[in-house]
């Protein structure tokens, strides 16, 4: 904990999320960011595993961000929340959660790699959310660095609405400086600066000619926001900067324009013209538009002004725990303020929560602040009832803001632990992972007696294994889930069931016919009572019903439980000493087992929708591996140079999928999955999935 920070009012804040595909250079240019701002006293390398907002072990030894992690940087007087998130898709939960706490987002893209498909989705996730953005290209001083060829491919995927309001001076290791095209001057680097000082200068002559065309493209552009502007415009007139700024903005709050920046978070250079823009550019959260509230005990709404001034609503935007401190909660209040101390009320059931050691989120570090006020974000830790996506509020008003919509983790791994006290902990720590990250799911499955892992892919799942060991000391190993089969049966039958015992007292007789017919996939089981003439009495018919629900879940062909058929019981008999409903039930059994192997009995598999988003150059290779792994491709879509290929595969063949699809398409293409229902297994996989089955029971 470090010392206690300055409060800033709503308008001197900007909440800004930094996003970009995994390796674009987003933990680099925040560190930068706070570093030369002086708000952190060492400037990392997140290359080596190290960074303000890149602390965690998992992330040193991956070398990637894993988490959201926010910072912040003061910069003029106004501080600048700054939202770290991980570029991978693995990790996209992150991303999701830091977009909806923002008013505003960086897209990072490297100037070596261009947009890749990481890029591409955050985008989509800043339109649906109608954020204002800016561009960064950065990483300008590596070697093939290609400022004008980054343009183009933003211009291509991502959107026409970007233009450049700055230019770099040299590539690659003759990266030295940028020309700013509203003041239309040079900032020249001097080489060794620690923290992204430069000198104004003249354009260098061999930059003029670029410099005049894009600075022509730039004025015809702000002039088309306004018709004040165009009428200056057209008459010869140059707009001034603070005309060029006031119209920018504009365009951005309008998603008509997207500036371009550059530079490098490694040297610092360009952080302090984009450090001086998110100020000027980018809306406090009074600008942003107000948030809407559920009431609680109802569906009525009501719409929450950012001011100190309204009611309290403060979303949880993201739980962790640390060793030594307890379970820390990362908020945004939208509206109202809170103090250190203050009492407040979570809106989801009504538990009050002290606001202990109020602080502001600085990396791994906290620093104390007296109050937060509307549109700033806060931590608090150990509070009792809270988890992420619940709001706090006052104790009079309960209000419940819209909560983060988590993507669904459809991977999945079966989890054991290495021993007993291993497994038998698991069912605790468990939901703790998922309570620091809700994309993590694991529960018991009793029918497959295994507990299963869900995650958005591989990686994500081997690092929230990987956090099990280190937090709570749980050692586990992975196998393949097992898969759920079913059995059907695919033709009329009729057979009897007879149980008889005698023992030398009273003995046990049952005796029932009964008729098995299939009913349509998803129609389930029915029942049906034919008994006339009460050759089975009344109350033991319930009892063969009973008998016949038990062994169709031991099912006929590989023990898997028998589904969508309807049993008829039509004839039987019985002894007026000896029947019970025990000897009834068993004598369903017996029927069951004896009518449906002579019912043709089929193995059914579940089948799920696989929709691949993939850039078109891959299609070949996904629609080819696809069809070894026995899909069906059930339509496709193509835009933009991007197809969504929509394809109905078994479960069984999907396992670690999503680490096939990224080695054919160098990881530009993602998928989603769907379960659709059961299907027939092909009479080749059946003999594979009996003799699996057998061995299983023998304990093989």
């Amino acid at each position: 904990m470090m010392a206690t920070a300055r409060e800033f009012p709503t308008e001197r804040i900007r909440n800004v999320v930094f996003l970009g595909h995994g390796g674009a250079g987003k933990t680099a240019l925040v560190d930068a960011l706070a570093w030369v701002t002086g708000v952190t006293r060492r400037h990392a390398d997140p290359g080596e595993g190290q960074a303000l907002t890149m602390h965690t072990p998992e992330e040193a030894a991956h070398g990637i961000s894993i988490q959201l992690t926010p910072a912040w940087a003061e910069w003029e007087g106004t501080k600048i929340n700054l939202l770290d998130t991980p570029g991978y898709l693995d990790f996209t939960g992150e991303a999701k959660a830091a977009v909806r706490v923002a008013d505003a987002a960086v897209i990072v893209v490297g100037a070596t790699s261009g947009v890749e498909v990481g890029t591409e989705k955050v985008w989509e996730y800043c339109e649906e959310r109608g954020l204002p953005r800016m561009i960064f290209v950065s990483m300008m001083d590596k070697d093939h660095a290609d400022f004008t060829a980054v343009y183009r491919d933003i211009r291509a995927r991502l959107t026409p609405a970007v233009i450049p309001v700055e230019i770099p001076i040299g590539e690659g290791a003759d990266f030295h400086g940028i020309i700013n095209l509203f003041s239309r001057h040079a900032h020249l680097y001097t080489r060794g600066t620690k923290t992204g000082e430069y000198e104004h200068g003249e354009i260098p002559e061999a930059s003029r000619e670029r410099f005049e065309l894009w600075e022509t493209e730039l004025q015809e552009r702000l002039a088309t926001i306004d018709e004040r502007y165009l009428e200056h415009y057209l008459e010869g007139g140059h707009l001034s900067r603070e005309e060029a700024l006031e119209a920018m903005a504009r365009g951005m709050a309008r998603g008509e324009l997207v500036p371009l920046f550059c530079g490098s978070g490694e040297t610092c250079y360009g952080t302090r013209a984009l450090l001086k823009k998110m100020v000027e550019l980018f809306p406090h959260p009074g600008e942003a538009g107000p948030e809407r509230a559920r009431i609680h005990g109802g569906d009525a709404e009501v719409e929450l002004p950012c001011s100190d001034d309204g009611p309290l609503a403060a979303l949880v935007f993201k739980t962790t725990t640390e060793p030594h401190v307890g379970e820390l909660s990362f908020f945004r209040v939208f509206s109202g303020s809170v103090a250190n101390g203050e009492e407040v009320v979570n809106a989801s059931d009504g538990a009050t929560e002290k606001l202990g050691h109020l602080s502001v989120p600085l990396g791994r570090e906290r620093v104390e602040v007296p109050r937060l006020h509307a549109g700033d974000i806060g931590v608090v830790a150990k509070l009792k009832h809270t988890h992420t996506n619940d709001t706090l509020c006052e104790s009079g008003r309960r209000l419940a803001l819209e909560p983060i919509e988590f993507p669904r983790p459809d991977i999945a791994v079966a989890v054991v632990g290495l021993t007993r006290n291993d497994e038998d902990k698991l069912g605790e720590v468990l939901p703790r992972l998922h309570e620091e990250d809700p994309t993590f799911h694991a529960e018991f499955d009793a029918e497959l007696h295994q507990t299963i892992a869900r995650g958005l892919g591989e990686l994500h799942l081997d690092v929230q294994l990987e956090r099990l060991q280190r937090k709570y000391n749980v050692r586990v190993s992975t196998e393949e889930p097992k898969i759920a089969y079913r059995e059907t049966i695919t033709a009329r039958a009729e057979g009897q069931g007879r149980y008889k015992k005698q023992t030398g007292g009273r003995g046990q007789f049952g005796d029932c016919r009964i008729r098995l017919s299939p009913r349509e996939r998803g129609a389930g089981y029915e029942f049906v009572d034919s008994i006339k003439g009460g050759v089975i009495p009344g109350k033991f018919v319930p009892s063969v019903d009973r008998g016949i629900q038990e062994a169709a879940q031991r099912g006929v062909v590989a023990g898997y439980p028998l589904v969508d058929f309807a049993a008829e019981v039509y004839d039987g008999s019985y002894h007026s000493v000896d029947s019970s409903d025990i000897a009834f039930k068993i004598a369903g059994s017996m029927a069951f087992q004896a009518v449906a192997s002579e019912a043709k009995p089929r193995l059914l598999e579940p089948v799920l929708e696989v929709a691949v988003t993939t850039p078109e150059e891959f299609m070949g290779d996904i629609m080819g591996d696809m069809n070894q792994r026995r899909g069906r491709v059930m339509g496709m879509d193509s835009a933009d140079g991007r197809a969504t290929i929509r394809a109905r595969i078994p479960q069984a063949e999907l396992y670690k999928y999503a680490n096939a699809l990224r080695s054919m398409t160098q990881g530009r293409a993602h998928h989603t999955r769907t379960f659709v229902g059961y299907e027939f297994v092909p009479d080749h996989e059946v003999k594979k999935i009996v003799a699996a089955r057998a061995n299983e029971a023998a304990g093989g």
